[in-house]
């Protein structure tokens, strides 16, 4: 079986960066980064890899909505200056590169499902929570920080739903990291209640009058967003890549 390591590139480096106490100081970055990469590679043996990075094009959930991701820290200079320079690094060490027009989140996604549709599996490194709905059983998440797998039971559990219904949960709690805004006054609780109760956002808005008045009115002004925050949590897992699995077969196990 083909397994596909693909490294959610800004979610590790950016973390890792942050953590130095110069945020100028990118020294010593690229041989961080590649230690932490061959550990990934020593720990999962899989017979692939790859590291996804955003891209600099506007996604099309900005183009959908102006406030999505609104507030995040621009990424420092100094990093945004050694990238080209790391990724070539990371090449010579038999780590390619996919570089994404916008967001990596998709093109990750993508890579993951074509995988489990050609009887492959794919491991996701990243702690980015929109991954938390590619339930294929053939896709893993490893968050490289905490070292630990992020199950399904374990995301059923922290969110307080089940793992058909992520989705649905987003669209009415929104994701205040990402900016998504959900529906105004329909929080996690509330969000877990109605859909244990409703099992989808489908039942939900067709059950509004079995909902008492003030969250009945909440969800019934909020419908529009709760579409929205639907659309723009939602992976795309389709893109054109264009690329062929074998331009990232490991030559050897690092």
């Amino acid at each position: 079986m083909n397994v596909l390591l693909i490294i959610d590139g800004m979610n590790l480096v950016r973390r890792m960066h942050a953590a130095q106490p110069n945020e100028n100081n990118i020294d010593g970055l690229q041989e961080q980064v590649l230690r932490s990469c061959k550990k990934l590679i020593r720990f999962h043996q899989p017979s692939h890899v790859t590291i996804v990075w955003d891209g600099k094009a506007i996604s099309w959930r900005k183009r959908l909505f102006e406030d999505y991701k609104k507030g995040r820290k621009p990424m420092p200079e100094a990093l945004n200056e050694g990238l080209a320079s790391l990724k070539r690094y990371l090449e010579s060490q038999d780590i390619h590169s996919i570089d994404a027009l916008s967001e990596a989140d998709d093109v990750i996604a993508t890579l993951a499902t074509k995988l489990t549709q050609a009887k492959g599996k794919a491991i996701i490194v990243s702690t980015d929570k929109g991954f938390n709905q590619l339930i294929h059983p053939n896709i893993q998440l490893w968050d490289h920080f905490n070292q630990t797998f992020l199950t399904l039971e374990a995301r059923e559990e922290k969110l307080g739903v089940d793992r058909s219904q992520f989705l649905d949960y987003l669209a009415l709690a929104g994701d205040s990291g990402n900016k998504i805004p959900g529906v105004p006054g329909i929080g996690p609780k509330s969000a877990c209640e109605l859909l244990k109760t409703f099992r989808t956002l489908s039942n939900i808005y067709r059950s509004l009058d079995k909902i008492g008045t003030k969250q009945a009115q909440k969800l019934a002004t909020g419908k529009t967003l709760a579409k929205l925050s639907y659309k723009l949590s939602q992976l795309q897992t389709n893109l054109p890549l264009n690329i062929n699995l074998k331009q990232f077969r490991l030559k050897q196990q690092n």
